[in-house]
């Protein structure tokens, strides 16, 4: 014999007054069963669908069989009330926290739909299992009819006692930076116990790239103690990414270095530390060393050191370091302000000096104080959702005729509107400022390259003020690829040429995010505002970070 074909049973549903098939699709009331027992326990669950939506006095009368695939079950429906006033106390709710789940809310009432009533009922439990209590209960007590459309009830609020951390335990990385826990995430002893925020702050901690988290986090209650589980894997994430050449200069026989270097060194101690270093030569034209190194959470505080030197010269005009010393204080985990001192040295290299060039021997010091804002999102591959950062160089340069009072001012701001699951759309501002009585070419800011407007040869664009505004359409072919335009518009000043010029870059580019490390493609065209697009000024940018 062969298998036996399921039954199709329907099911009619009437009662004393007219039930719309919109009323019943509003329920999510199945009609067509394979076999009676299904629908047997549609049935019995009818009358308490009925009743959350209004129908309280609403029972089953009879449920019959028409013929062989149709039963009828008549139901007695009654008055329908449309709303539910609940009587509360203001020493176990707070005004705010009703005002939530309704818009009808005084010291003693709020009055709600009654087919929200579950999902109202739900969301306060929440609430206070966000404020520490998990095991809080919530119901409500005797239901009366107040008239035609309404009903009374009392909300009744059972506590327990109020849930705070007591100990936090991380589980697969033992020797995970704790300090971390605490300041980068926020997750601390004493504080109110909440599921919901621990998960976000979780999320938060598996951005840092070092770890990976390889569950979710737990807590364990116990009579008068709350431990809270968190569970993470060491992640390699150290970078690495260079090509480097050898060359002998025709005029001077000596080795010169051309190509680049970047490296990456993150988590090695299980401090939290980081070292970078970066290094570019594009032959004699310019040449870049930059060393950063960083020490979070001295001494388990919130406080942090940075350290920093950076080499840029530029072919055989002029050399100029500067090296800066940060102390950092995590206010909170979104917010961070540092203070420092920086100082600039520059030297002109020709042995002629060409006053048309405006480039002397100097040297500066300032004093800098910045904040940085953070906020994280669970993406992999676009972790920070927005990010902001100020900072502000006070001080005085030196050369060899006079002294000079100078202000610098950085800022820089990114934001990614997610429009959908595979879609976005990025922003990002870098604005830099120098004021001065009068200025040098070699203390300009230099910008032009990948990491600002694309299309243009990297720090090739020499300004006192400039301001570069980036935006990319990003959609996802996958969760590791995706695929963008670009489009860059730059404003800059140059004050000792006395020039102001509108730059924009066009493009497009995509990204690829593997084990082995992160691969980026952009190819860009630059122009200026009164210029025509040509291809000879289109420019590729290629970074590959390989991870290890």
């Amino acid at each position: 014999m062969g298998p036996v074909a399921a039954q199709n049973i329907t099911l009619k549903i009437e009662a004393e007054k007219e039930v719309t098939s919109s009323f019943l699709d509003s329920l999510d009331i199945a009609l067509k069963f394979e076999d009676y027992l299904s629908l047997k326990s549609e049935v019995d669950t009818l009358s308490q669908k009925f009743q959350k939506s209004g129908f309280i006095d609403s029972r089953l009368i009879s449920l019959e069989k028409q013929n062989d695939s149709i039963f009828v079950a008549d139901y007695y429906l009654g008055n329908r009330w449309r709303d539910i006033e609940i009587r509360y106390s203001e020493k176990d709710f707070a005004y705010s926290e009703l005002k939530k789940i309704s818009n009808e809310v005084t010291d003693s009432v709020f009055k709600i739909p009654i087919q929200f009533a579950d999902v109202a009922l739900l969301k306060l439990t929440r609430i206070k299992a966000e404020k520490g209590d998990p095991f809080s209960r919530i119901q409500l007590s005797e239901i009366e009819r107040k008239d035609n459309n309404t009903l009374k009830a009392n909300l009744i609020f059972r506590s327990s006692s109020q849930r705070k951390i007591d100990g936090i335990v991380v589980k697969g990385y033992e020797k995970f930076p704790k300090s971390f826990i605490k300041y980068y995430a926020g997750i601390k002893k004493g504080k109110v116990f909440n599921q919901k925020k621990i998960i976000e702050q979780n999320n938060t901690l598996n951005n840092l790239g070092f770890i990976t988290s390889i569950k979710s986090p737990e807590a364990l209650f116990k009579k008068d103690s709350t431990i809270v589980y968190l569970y993470f894997q060491k992640t390699n994430n150290n970078l690495f990414d260079g090509i480097l050449g050898f060359a002998t200069n025709e005029d001077t026989q000596k080795l010169e270095f051309n190509g680049y270097l970047n490296l990456e060194l993150n988590n090695n101690l299980n401090y939290g530390e980081q070292l970078i270093i970066n290094y570019k030569a594009d032959g004699r034209e310019q040449q870049n060393l930059r060393v950063f190194t960083k020490l979070p959470y001295l001494f388990k505080t919130p406080l942090g050191v940075s350290l920093e030197l950076e080499i840029f010269k530029r072919d055989s005009t002029f050399s100029t370091t500067h090296q800066q010393a940060r102390l950092y204080y995590q206010a909170s985990p979104k917010i961070d302000f540092y203070v420092g001192y920086k100082s600039y040295e520059s030297n002109h290299l020709l042995d002629e000096v060409n006053a048309s060039a405006f480039i002397e021997d100097y040297n500066s010091k300032f004093f800098l104080a910045g904040a940085h804002f953070s906020k994280f999102q669970n993406e992999k591959l676009f972790p920070i959702k927005t990010f902001a950062g100020l900072e502000t160089e006070i001080g005085k340069r030196n050369t060899l005729s006079k002294e000079a009072d100078q202000v610098r001012v950085s800022g820089i701001f990114s934001h990614i509107f997610n429009l959908n699951e595979t879609s976005s759309f990025y922003i990002k501002n870098s604005t830099s400022f120098l004021s001065s009585p009068n200025y040098l070419t070699n203390e300009l800011f230099r910008f032009g390259g990948i990491n600002s407007i694309r299309g243009f040869r990297e720090n090739s664009i020499d300004a006192s003020l400039f301001s570069v505004l980036n935006t990319e359409y990003r959609y996802l072919l996958d969760r590791n690829t995706y695929v963008h335009s670009i489009i860059d518009i730059a404003y800059f000043e140059n004050k000792i040429i006395t020039i102001q010029e509108e730059l924009f870059g066009f493009g497009v580019g995509f990204a690829l995010n593997t084990k082995a490390g992160l691969f980026k493609f952009n190819i860009a065209n630059g122009i200026s505002k009164n210029q025509n697009i040509e291809f000879a000024n289109t420019k590729i940018h290629i970074l590959y970070l390989a991870r290890f």
